[in-house]
């Protein structure tokens, strides 16, 4: 039997129908609520997809249970952070600052000896041990070693870095200047 009402006293109607299937799929009344409200919102903004005649809670069930899941599936991919501290700790540095950095890196690595800028490759950027390097470079890792702490030296002076501060947070800048690496 065709209803009489219109589709906006339907909707009206099925609001604690809706509202009690929410709470069910949700266990908290306040997303259920929330949910609810979006529901009734895609559902305005959707009239014209609704078939006058047919069955308007079932129909409004299934754009609840829709947001629903989709909701639920998006909640699964992020992460809670409900004060903000996993946020404040994330950064994106500008690209351009790395691609300078990047630049007057490879400019000062050209102004360093074959064998200092050699050593320093291996152990600083590919992260070889200095026995390894010494190895591939056929002499002893002793020679490695003070051959990668002269390029580090001279890459410090010739790139004004007096810290870790004063570079920034590019990785193969850092893992070349920085004294971390396999021995």
């Amino acid at each position: 039997m065709a209803s009489h009402r219109s589709p906006r006293e339907d909707m009206l109607t099925a609001i604690p129908s809706l509202r009690a299937f929410a709470i069910s799929l949700c266990g908290d009344v306040d997303q259920a609520d929330d949910l609810v409200q979006e529901t009734l919102h895609r559902a305005l903004a959707n009239i014209d997809s609704f078939q006058p005649g047919t069955n308007m809670p079932a129909w409004l069930i299934t754009i609840l249970r829709n947001l629903f899941y989709t909701n639920y599936r998006r909640r699964r991919r992020e992460v809670e952070d409900g004060e903000g501290r996993y946020a404040a700790t994330l950064k994106s540095q500008p690209e351009q600052e790395s691609r300078v950095e990047f630049e007057e890196l490879r400019t000062a690595l050209s102004k360093l000896s074959a064998d200092q800028r050699e050593a320093l490759i291996l152990v600083g950027a590919s992260g070889f041990s200095c026995e390894e390097a010494a190895k591939i470079c056929g002499c002893a890792p002793g020679t490695i070693k003070s051959r990668v702490n002269r390029a580090r030296t001279r890459l410090a002076t010739l790139m004004s870095v007096h810290g870790a501060e004063d570079f920034g947070p590019d990785f193969v800048t850092r893992a070349i200047l920085s004294d971390n690496s396999p021995r």
